[in-house]
């Protein structure tokens, strides 16, 4: 992704919330952080402490206190940015969660954008978590690169759904 765009993505953001509410956004592409899809695009929003008090600021208690206090910022974002990007992700801003923002097992706040599944919501079937490896995670992306799947989960889709071989034992 180019400069530019990325400028007007972090600029629709901001301008859904008041100034100093970010101490840092980040617009990430595929290889940015392991999360985003090839050709798809994300944000990642670190929450200004603001002279909050240092105790507890990590926790869900802070990020569900952001969400109340900034409501009209997130629906603002549900009528217009998240219909072009991936997710949207808000953090808070902590040294430990600027050295390494792509770690999710530290959990977020996060806001899905367009790119659900295609099948979502169908009939009889179910949503699936898989936590892949950096060797699968790029076997995937390769695969979608090559033009078989358009997406991660069509990658898991197409792998599950092809006739099994037999095996010799």
């Amino acid at each position: 992704m180019d400069a530019a765009e990325a400028g007007l993505i972090r600029d629709r953001l901001l301008s859904a919330f008041p100034e100093g509410t970010f101490a840092q956004v980040d617009v990430l592409g595929c290889g940015d952080d392991p999360a985003v899809e090839p050709g798809g695009v994300a944000v990642r929003a670190f929450v200004d402490r603001a002279g909050r008090p240092e105790e507890n600021w990590d926790s869900r208690e802070t990020l569900a206190a952001f969400a109340d206090s900034h409501s009209a910022g997130i629906a603002k974002l549900h009528d217009g940015l998240l219909g072009s990007i991936a997710w949207v992700e808000f953090v808070p801003d902590t040294p430990q969660r600027r050295a390494m923002p792509y770690d999710h097992t530290q959990g977020g706040t996060r806001y899905l954008g367009s790119q659900r599944d295609a099948l979502e919501g169908t009939p009889g079937g179910a949503p699936v978590r898989v936590w892949l490896g950096p060797a699968e995670l790029a076997a995937v992306d390769a695969l979608i690169a090559s033009g078989i799947a358009t997406s991660r989960a069509d990658v898991i889709r197409w792998a599950v759904s092809r006739p099994q071989e037999p095996r010799h034992i």
